[in-house]
């Protein structure tokens, strides 16, 4: 039998991770590989808009940089400005589509002293700046921190060079732009491929998204593989899990917390204890503690009863409360309630073991869903299952804090690709294998904004129905990052339809 390469967090004891499980080998045969899907790569590849680059000699594109700073694929916790100061992004920012900055509203910690909150600018080298004409524009005026690539002399505005801060080779990343969807999508009418693709049998089409969607798995499993390198896998596992937990309005400031967990997860508590810690380092307790209603007060009160016996050996990581955005949620999906849920499977302490022992079971397709969600369900919490935030009323019946439509979300960017990188780290090809049936058997999740418009783009407004899996799903997503987001209305210079014609 082949020895495993060591991976941090890796338990190769598990029966779900082992070469000679019985189970994987019923169900699958020994010398089975991951299966080979050219035909998708090769087309993001031949389109010209990813970039082949060598992992030294070539000066990446900005957009790549850009890319790499949204989604900070950098070994955060070793970064350093050019004249030595370390430095934590708490925040990347919001990337500006507009004049002026990339991002906006960024916060940066230089060493110990208070977060900052301005715009980040990146370019390939710091005498871009005066270059150009930065220093002179007002709209730059708010730059707390330039990101380059290639290192130069410090000057007055704190830079940041990423040629030597990054978490996963240069040619690896050049293959990951614009895997990760944009959620600002274009709103056109119905592209040149629509012609094709609307009139294709729904095997052949389904064929073809569940390739784009499996180059978006392999790229999820590279980034947290990269990042178990640093931490571990079950590490990995909690901050994909925050991210995933905040959504798009708070996927930073959950992740923070979710890289915090050494510090604020203790290996006993109750749900309550991780709650009053992780609003407490979120920046999410109300000073004011004057009840909305009698349960209100009752909770508020024991949530800082704690707190402020702790706060004090947290002050130096706690978040600043401008951070998160409560406009445009839905009242399931506040911050309060997610970390709420996040508190009782900290209690609870086992989330992995739990992921990992619904990879070994034996399920049908048709009760994957249930399972997981049985898995990742929490107990009744007789605070959140009646309230939406801190300060709402009480609801008119319970709410439970995981409800199965989420799970599909969870299981898609999150526990599958997990698992995954783990088999693909372990080079276990029949557990990899198995977890990609899964993926590809998964429901469909939630319809929303963002796929009804890539359907109208792609697919001549199919209905809902006419997408099988969330595969199908993450597929279609992924078609329109990678080629629908580069072209303009007219699909000019677009090479898609030559690929499918």
């Amino acid at each position: 039998m082949r020895e495993r390469p060591k991976v941090p967090g890796h338990n190769p004891c598990h029966p779900c991770f082992s070469f000679t499980s019985p189970i994987l080998r019923v169900l699958l045969s020994a010398d089975m590989r991951p299966a080979c899907v050219p035909s998708y790569s090769e087309w993001r590849l031949e389109s010209g808009f990813v970039p082949l680059l060598r992992d030294s000699g070539d000066c990446p594109p900005e957009k790549l940089l850009q890319a790499v700073w949204q989604h900070q694929r950098v070994l955060r916790d070793r970064l350093a400005t050019l004249d030595g100061r370390p430095l934590r992004v708490l925040h990347p920012g919001f990337q500006n589509h507009s004049g002026g900055p990339d991002f906006r509203d960024a916060v940066i910690q230089f060493g110990d002293s208070e977060p900052v909150v301005g715009d980040v600018e990146v370019d390939l080298r710091s005498s871009g700046w005066r270059a150009h004409g930065h220093h002179s524009n007002p709209a730059f005026s708010r730059v707390v921190l330039h990101v380059v690539w290639e290192p130069g002399q410090p000057g007055h505005l704190a830079t940041l060079c990423l040629s030597g801060s990054l978490d996963a080779p240069i040619g690896e990343l050049s293959l990951w732009l614009a895997t990760e969807t944009n959620p600002a999508f274009p709103e056109e009418y119905a592209g040149r491929c629509s012609a094709h693709l609307k009139n294709w049998e729904a095997g052949k089409l389904e064929g073809l998204l569940h390739l784009a969607a499996r180059s978006r798995l392999d790229a999820k499993a590279s980034q947290f593989r990269a990042r178990a390198r640093q931490s571990g896998w079950e590490q990995v596992l909690w901050e994909a899990a925050f991210r995933a937990l905040g959504y798009r309005h708070n996927s930073w400031p959950m992740q923070r917390l979710g890289e915090l967990r050494e510090r604020w997860c203790e290996p006993e508590g109750e749900p309550v204890h991780f709650q009053a810690r992780l609003f407490g380092l979120g920046g999410l307790l109300p000073g004011d503690l004057r009840p909305g209603s009698a349960d209100n007060g009752r909770y508020l009160l024991r949530l800082w009863d704690q707190w402020w016996r702790e706060r004090d050996r947290f002050g130096d990581v706690m978040l600043p409360t401008h951070l998160w955005q409560f406009r445009g949620q839905r009242p399931a999906n506040h911050p309060h309630r997610r970390l709420a849920l996040a508190s009782h499977w900290a209690a609870r302490g086992d989330l992995a073991k739990r992921v990992e022992a619904w990879c070994a079971r034996e399920l049908s397709d048709s009760d994957l869903a249930t399972s997981l969600w049985e898995e990742l369900r929490v107990p009744s919490d007789p605070f959140w299952d009646w309230h939406s935030t801190l300060r709402s009323s009480r609801l008119s019946r319970p709410q439970p804090l995981l409800g199965q439509t989420r799970v599909t979300e969870l299981a898609v960017n999150v526990i599958l690709p997990w698992l995954w990188a783990r088999a693909l780290e372990g080079r276990n090809y029949p557990l990899q294998a198995r977890i990609e049936k899964r993926y590809y058997a998964w429901p469909s999740g939630e319809d929303n904004s963002v796929l009804r418009q890539a359907r109208l783009r792609l697919l001549g407004n199919l209905p809902a129905r006419g997408l099988r899996g969330a595969a199908a799903q993450q597929g279609l997503l992924q078609i329109v990052r990678d080629f629908c987001d580069h072209s303009t209305s007219l699909c000019t210079d677009c090479k898609f339809p030559s690929f499918i014609g």
